[in-house]
């Protein structure tokens, strides 16, 4: 009898995260001065209407020094810092423009300090009463009100005072520091990298998220036909704007809503992240400014904290993996069983412990054998009828189950299988992966892809390896009684463990179920 089968599971394992930042604004913001053209922000439907990250600039026009000239005829105190440029990996864009320091720094310096005139937010687009109103129902989000303004600016071309700003953008086409733009923007053939990958799921569902941001412009067409012409410009270029902006949006902290969210010259894409790095740009009297953490030599890049984001994020949101990112993690979720006799029962017993009926675990990069630790009370549960067994396997600590020693041994094979199939739903294995990585001609984008899979792999391969000595652990008679105990189990009662697993060919979640 084959009591060993898997079935199709009905939530997603791995939930793409909500469209960031989506916070809103309470209260109309002033009036900008130069507002009132929104009149015609969409008046045109061609490419000059928005952000179209096309390289059509001259080379000449597009001399490096262009965005810093403008800063310092417009208000930049002095700085020490210059534009640097690196070669891009396609001869069809230009180079990668970069901030490095212009002179030697020591820690606590301060590299720059741009003033708040020189800075894009919420509180200088937002001057209508009625785009405000769009926030606080949740009708637009912060990246998308800052894109539209933009896309109105890059109209208005060299009238605009952003003109060189944006122009800079342009040229970064959202590009981070790799060169590499985020796998929002790749192709169906570029994503396939990612196999195997829950960063996959993550992607699709911001891609969504994006969409839906779009759709809700109808709205907005509908409530401010005065400000905004209706479907001026298609989902693609909305998308390619969008994208951008959020590669290079910078999150100031312990200021008001209306400047949470900043655009800053000098700031992403131009500065480098690094998740060791404790250097942020920060909000002060009338400014923003970057105060660096560690010393630099004239010519180097500048680096800054890219926040506490695991290398799925960092790749989808900046186009770049850190291989030594302590913030990195996966998600393991795991369900109960809602046809189980026993799930009400099951279910208070995990809200007494702090658990969900589906409940995800964080898998921190050099934590694993922690994580494996924290499942295997809620992964009992799935395993035990009586009622007071339910709270002694949740409230239990340590590898040994205080049921039964070959119960212990049939969760722990569960979830070793769990760590085995995720990992082979990865088409390479992680020496092809350092194969690929090796090679100095290898796309940047696969490149970045390798990198992330190679370090998910890595985690993976932690938890299956602690799984593993918690076995060792074990008397040795419990692998002989497992079989008959697996037996006795699906005889007497239909309970199964639900886990995610990413096959190759498609993601969705499966089960691993003992039932009769």
């Amino acid at each position: 009898m084959d009591i060993l089968k898997t079935a199709r599971c009905i939530s997603t394992p791995f939930r793409p995260p909500p469209l960031i930042p989506h916070s809103r604004l309470a209260n109309p913001l002033p009036r900008p001065r130069n507002f009132r053209k929104c009149r015609n922000m969409c008046a045109a439907s061609n490419s000059d209407t928005i952000l179209k990250w096309a390289d059509n600039t001259s080379k000449k026009e597009d001399g490096y020094g262009d965005l810093k000239s403008w800063m310092d005829k417009n208000g930049l105190p002095p700085c020490k810092v210059m534009l640097n440029e690196r070669p891009s990996h396609d001869s069809n864009y230009h180079s990668i423009h970069y901030v490095a320091s212009s002179e030697d720094l020591q820690e606590g310096d301060v590299a720059f300090c741009v003033p708040n005139s020189l800075v894009v937010t919420l509180e200088r687009v937002l001057g209508n009463e009625t785009v405000a109103e769009l926030l606080t129902t949740n009708k637009l989000s912060e990246l998308a009100c800052l894109a539209l303004y933009l896309m109105y600016e890059k109209k208005q071309g060299k009238k605009s005072f952003w003109y060189p700003y944006i122009k800079e953008l342009d040229r970064q086409r959202g590009r981070g520091q790799l060169a590499v733009e985020s796998p929002l923007l790749w192709s169906e053939a570029e994503l396939q990298y990612l196999t195997g990958s829950p960063t996959m799921a993550e992607i699709l569902g911001r891609a969504e998220g994006i969409k839906r941001e779009y759709n809700e412009l109808d709205t907005v067409w509908f409530m401010a036909g005065s400000l905004f012409q209706a479907k001026a410009f298609p989902f693609e270029i909305f998308k390619q704007a969008f994208v951008a902006i959020q590669s290079c949006v910078v999150h100031l902290q312990r200021v008001s809503l209306a400047r949470r969210f900043a655009l800053v010259p000098l700031g992403p894409p131009l500065l480098s992240y690094k998740s060791n790095c404790k250097a942020m740009l920060t909000a002060v009297d009338g400014a923003v400014q970057l105060i660096v953490d560690r010393p630099y030599k004239a010519g180097e890049p500048i680096v800054v904290w890219c926040g506490p984001q695991p290398n799925s994020k960092l790749l989808i949101n900046y186009g770049f993996v850190d291989d030594d990112n302590t913030y990195d993690r996966l998600v393991v979720e795991a369900s109960l069983n809602t046809e189980d006799p026993q799930y009400q029962d099951k279910r208070l017993a995990a809200q007494r412990n702090g658990k969900l009926s589906v409940q995800s675990f964080q898998v921190s990069v050099g934590k694993e054998r922690e994580a494996v630790l924290d499942m295997l009370p809620y992964l009992r549960l799935g395993y035990v009828y009586d009622r007071s067994e339910m709270e002694s396997v949740l409230s239990s600590q340590g590898p040994i189950c205080p049921v039964s020693a070959c119960m212990e041994r049939a969760v722990l094979d569960q979830l070793a299988g769990y760590f085995i199939k995720r990992l082979d739903g990865y088409p390479t294995t992680l020496s092809e992966d350092e194969i690929l990585l090796a090679d100095s001609n290898l796309n940047p984008k696969r490149r970045v892809a390798t990198q992330l899979v190679r370090l998910e792999k890595k985690m993976l391969i932690a938890c299956l390896q602690a799984t593993v000595d918690l076995m060792e652990h074990l008397p040795d008679d419990s692998s002989l009684s497992l079989q008959l105990f697996i037996l006795l189990l699906a005889s007497t009662s239909d309970i199964v463990l639900n886990l995610p697993i990413l096959r190759r060919s498609e993601i969705n979640e499966q089960v691993i179920g003992i039932i009769d």
